[in-house]
Parts: C-alpha cells; structure tokens; sequence
C-alpha cells in the first residue's frame, strides 16, 4: 500500500452529508437551481453583466473595454457585483440568465427579446461574432484562434479547480492532488510557452479572443496574481509566456478590466459596478469607501 493512502473509503452511493471543506464549501452543493427570489438590476446600456472578477469574469469586462477602446459604442455595458461568497449567483434572477450559476453572466438588450449569453467562453465569442472583432475572419486563421479559445475552456478546470483549490483552498495540504496538479499546470505553461516561441500572439501575430481568455488565467497566473503560487510554480523559467502576459498586462483596456467587479485587493483596483466610463476615476473604493 503507498504511504500516500488514504484512509477513506468512498461509499455505494455518495450522499450530501457535509459540507465539502475549503474556502468555498458554503456555497457548494450538489443540485442546481435557485436558493431564493431575487430579481437582477438593469441598467440603461445595450449589455448587461453580472459577474465578480475572478479569471472567468476578467475574460469579459476586458473583452467589452478592449470593444470600447475600439470605438465600438454598442458594446456599451453595465456591469454588476455578483458576490459569489454570499451566494448571489443562486438568486432566481441571476439562474434564468445562467442555469449553471457560475459567472459571469451576459444579456444582450439590443435585441428583443433580450438575449442570454452564458459561460465565458460563448460570450467572447458572441461579442466578437456580434462587433466582427478580435477574431480573425479567413477561415485558417479564425480556425487557430477558436482551437486555443477552447484549449482554455478544456484546460483551466485543471488550473483552478485542480491545482488552485487543492494548492489553495483545500483545508488540507495533500501531497498527491497537489503534486498531479502541478504536473499539469506546468504541462500546460509549456504548451503555451512553446506556442509563444514562434509567434507575438497565442493564434498568431493579432491579439483575439484567444489571447484575453488564456491571460485571464495564465497570464495572471505567472504574473503573481493567482493562488501565491508563481515563485512554487517557476514561472520565470517560461520566459515567451512571460512576455506575452506583461504585455498584454501593459494595455490600457485590460488594466480597466481587471478592476471591474473587482472587490478585493488594492482598493485603488476596485470598482464595484461600471456603469460610465468615468467610474474608473471616480467610483473606486478608494475614492468612495472613505464615505460609506
């Protein structure tokens, strides 16, 4: 027997007895469907978001400031605090637009009905679909762009659900998940880092949407922003995937991004709810917590 063993023994049929431990067992739970009545906001913009920013959420509000920066005014947007933690994402309102209740979580009011768009991944491309932007329209190329748009949507699970909660999260520290998920992890900054090799671009030479959904995780990732874990990770030894993410972290609509939604770290980074684009300099907690 290896002396990693557990002593568990998982039973005939699995029931829900106890909360599952970790920093998210209070919002765990087997079933679907909404916990409470709770309608959402909306706003007076063509796209409504409700979302927090985590590396899903990121995805989105950099992809609707990167539209912005563009010029395009229909993807003008409000977005709203969804505070996964104390369980928002099960309220009724928030499960007719995402039956999964994951965030983020995307209407589109231009249309009528009003049109629901859910998980990360559909809504970049939908936007992009929808503006004729960052996604490349020959067919070899648009082909490579969506083959990495949904390497992410495939591999981060092994990311954050894997290495991220058993490294993080878990109540306890566990040499097994730990060491297969770190395995993984830096597998997968090795596919990237030999991709970034050969050009600017994860698809190509153009940023897409390949390039926000893959830096939403990787690239924050080696950038120290995600689990504590780059120095544990090494992640200066991929040295292409660093450049690419420092640059990408240097544009001035991923920057506005990563503070939508955001309500933790620097205050100076959060902005709670985006509803003008002057709230980047006059809705931060910085500048407004002082007066709560």
């Amino acid at each position: 027997m290896s002396e990693h063993a557990s002593s568990y023994t998982p039973p005939k049929v699995w029931k829900w007895e106890t909360e599952s431990g970790g920093q998210f067992a209070s919002i765990n739970r087997p079933i679907a469907g909404p916990t409470h009545d709770k309608d959402l906001p909306v706003g007076t913009h063509p796209f409504q978001l409700y979302s927090l920013a985590t590396p899903n959420g990121v995805k989105v509000t950099v992809m609707l400031e990167e539209l912005l920066a563009m010029g395009i005014e229909g993807a003008e947007y409000d977005a709203w605090l969804i505070r996964i933690n104390e369980g928002d994402q099960f309220g009724s309102g928030f499960v007719q637009v995402n039956p999964n209740s994951k965030i983020p979580a995307l209407m589109d009011h231009s249309v009528s009905p009003p049109r629901r768009i859910f998980e990360s991944g559909s809504i970049l491309l939908y936007l992009a679909e929808r503006f004729s932007a960052l996604l490349p329209q020959e067919p070899a190329a648009r082909t490579e762009c969506l083959n990495w748009l949904f390497w992410q949507m495939g591999s981060a699970p092994y990311l954050g659900g894997g290495f991220g909660h058993f490294y993080a999260y878990a109540p306890d520290k566990l040499e097994y998940p730990i060491d297969r998920f770190s395995m993984e992890a830096k597998r997968q900054l090795d596919v990237l880092d030999r991709q970034l090799s050969q050009t600017t671009h994860i698809a190509g030479e153009a940023y897409t949407i390949a390039d926000i959904a893959i830096w939403a995780w990787y690239g924050q990732l080696v950038l120290g922003r995600l689990y504590d874990a780059a120095e544990f990770l090494d992640v200066e030894s991929y040295t292409h995937v660093m450049r690419w993410a420092r640059a990408i972290d240097a544009r001035p609509a991923v920057r506005r991004g990563r503070m939508v939604n955001r309500s933790f770290g620097d205050p100076a980074m959060q902005l709670h709810e985006r509803h003008d684009a002057s709230d980047f300099d006059t809705r931060t907690q910085d500048k407004i917590a002082p007066q709560d």
